[in-house]
């Protein structure tokens, strides 16, 4: 059975591949590649992911949808874990090699909610357009 953070954490790469309204393959394989390799989610039962993304992309389709989402993230992530969240989030957007305006703006909401410094997100930020980098 996934544990409160593994909810959160998908909730929050749910949310980063929904921004701009498409979740394409590259972000999915992301998504995928994440859930396999952070040793966060080395007690996650695969299986599981898609029922904790069916039931944020529900949350989502509900009015207050995306405040209900990010209250939910917050509210099931340790302190300690939403300088990670805000990294795979970032990751996800990276992974189509070019950030659409509805995903720099989730980014930015997602920081001020989970209350990440300006400074350490900018770094976090550069390490995901490193790392997704392409010539």
């Amino acid at each position: 059975m996934a544990k409160r953070h593994h909810e959160g954490l998908i909730y929050t790469m749910v949310l980063a591949s929904a921004a701009d309204r498409e979740m394409s393959d590259r972000e999915l394989r992301t998504l995928g590649e994440i859930v396999r390799t952070l040793p966060i989610f080395l007690d996650l039962d695969e299986d599981e992911i898609s029922t904790i993304a069916g039931a944020c992309a529900d949350m989502l389709n509900d009015d207050d949808g995306l405040e209900a989402v990010l209250d939910f993230i917050k509210d099931t992530l340790p302190e300690k874990l939403r300088e990670t969240a805000y990294a795979i989030a970032c990751d996800i957007v990276a992974a189509d090699l070019a950030a659409s305006q509805e995903e720099l703006r989730l980014l930015e909401i997602m920081r001020f909610a989970l209350q990440i410094d300006r400074l350490i997100a900018a770094g976090i930020e550069r390490g995901s357009r490193a790392r997704h980098m392409v010539v």
